[in-house]
């Protein structure tokens, strides 16, 4: 290590270091607070006043993250939030947790990491370590972002130094949080992965070093291909069972008992969230770079990205059973979040299912008890606002059909059941014949 190198490790491992999040949304915000909680010293960074003004005051815009976490981060003075980017040059450590979407074409969207590393190059100064988190295609931080930030005049390895530690959140997962989740850290040279190890380290309860940058890009997306290929599977398995009468939830309940080689994953109306329906073609597109059609991983997503489309086809069907068309008829969606008990929507199949139910001249409304009202979305094409409506058996009694998409636990099913008059499971709810139910 040269002297910079040195005087910064010595701050981080006294923990006098200043760690700068950039972004405070699902990912930036419990690691921000995972740092404070460590003794760091943290200046959250975001662009919206609005986050900014909340946090400050002590309190959580998202559901699984308590406000006191927030209030204890903030009394200890180890946590404020900005949205002065002309503070960057502040911070010893900058985390880039901004989001990384797909274009219309299904290509990836680097916008909101090139905005950020322009603005940290701005104020980039000697001593500083930026570590980038967002999921993204190998080779980014090595190649887009270390072009950028030496935009600056200061030298990659001497000056400041760069590294790539994805992130592994599970928005509402019990069992793990960001301190409990092994983080693979990999550097664009070997002094930068010693520092990011050594900022990662007090936080996580483990860290796993890789030899760069790309390699620990390249594990983010074989984490989530891996899952979005088995979710296709799955997805594809349930409509081959359902055509032969057989019950998907049974099968996967009697292969589950196998004690090796089996890993079990359920079917749903399609995937959802900000990793698996995204990540898998970020390395599609870069696999074609080098010549590569990569035909399993696509494969995966056209029968992910089908499934909505084969939920709605399921309705004409039961109505029929009914005597009702599906134009006119009064369809109540049941979950608006991509998983169970969490407020986020992105990538949400329900948004899909929605837009295509209101082309098919359906009256739609939703119950979600985490999203008061539908945001605005990729796929929801509604021009109207629409707010989550109550689920009394009024509600549910005026329905002609309920499509049940995310299967929140604060859902009284049994009370659906008895007065919803037609209902369409996407999620393996009700496991016993019933003439109401039907299974997408």
């Amino acid at each position: 290590m040269n002297d910079t190198a040195q005087e910064l490790n010595a701050k981080i491992e006294s923990r006098q270091a200043t760690v700068g999040i950039l972004g405070l949304g699902y990912v930036g915000l419990p690691l921000a607070l995972a740092f404070s909680k460590a003794g760091f010293p943290v200046l959250g960074f975001d662009v919206d006043d609005s986050k900014v003004e909340l946090l400050n005051r002590g309190e959580s815009y998202i559901t699984h993250i308590e406000a006191e976490a927030v209030s204890e981060a903030a009394s200890r003075e180890h946590f404020s939030a900005t949205a002065d980017f002309s503070r960057l040059g502040e911070p010893d450590v900058l985390v880039i947790c901004v989001p990384t979407p797909l274009t219309s074409q299904r290509e990836p969207d680097m916008t909101y990491v090139v905005d950020t590393a322009e603005k940290i190059a701005k104020k980039l100064r000697p001593g500083q370590l930026v570590a980038l988190e967002s999921t993204t295609y190998p080779g980014t931080t090595e190649e887009l972002l270390r072009e950028i930030l030496e935009t600056s005049g200061q030298v990659c390895g001497q000056d400041f130094f760069l590294a790539y530690s994805p992130e592994r959140e599970d928005p509402g997962n019990p069992d793990f949080a960001t301190t409990t989740i092994p983080k693979v850290v990999g550097g664009v040279d070997d002094v930068s992965t010693d520092l990011a190890v050594a900022l990662y380290s007090p936080v996580v309860v483990e860290t796993v070093r890789v030899s760069s940058a790309s390699t620990a890009e390249a594990a983010k997306l074989l984490e989530n291909i891996f899952r979005a290929v088995n979710i296709a599977l799955v997805n594809e398995l349930k409509i081959v069972y359902d055509e032969m009468g057989i019950d998907i939830w049974e099968v996967l309940d009697a292969a589950a008992t196998k004690p090796f080689g089996f890993m079990r994953f359920n079917p749903g109306p399609g995937w959802g969230g900000h990793c698996i329906p995204i990540d898998p073609f970020y390395l599609s597109w870069k696999a074609r770079q080098y010549g590569i059609t990569t035909r399993f991983i696509e494969l995966a997503g056209e029968v992910n990205i089908r499934m909505p489309q084969r939920v709605v086809e399921k309705l004409p069907e039961a109505l029929n059973g009914h005597g009702k068309p599906v134009k006119g008829s009064k369809v109540l969606v049941l979950g608006l979040a991509y998983k169970k008990d969490v407020a986020d929507p992105r990538e949400s199949p329900a948004f899909e299912i929605l837009s295509q139910l209101f082309e098919l001249g359906a009256e739609v409304s939703y119950h979600d008890p985490f999203i008061r009202e539908a945001p605005s979305m990729r796929s929801w094409r509604h021009l109207g606002a629409l707010e989550s409506q109550p689920l009394t058996k009024e509600v549910l009694g005026a329905q002609d059909a309920v499509i049940l998409v995310t299967d929140h636990t604060d859902v009284d099913y049994k009370l659906v059941l008895e007065h919803a008059p037609l209902l369409i499971d996407t999620r393996g709810v009700y496991r016993q014949p019933n003439p109401k139910v039907v299974r997408a």
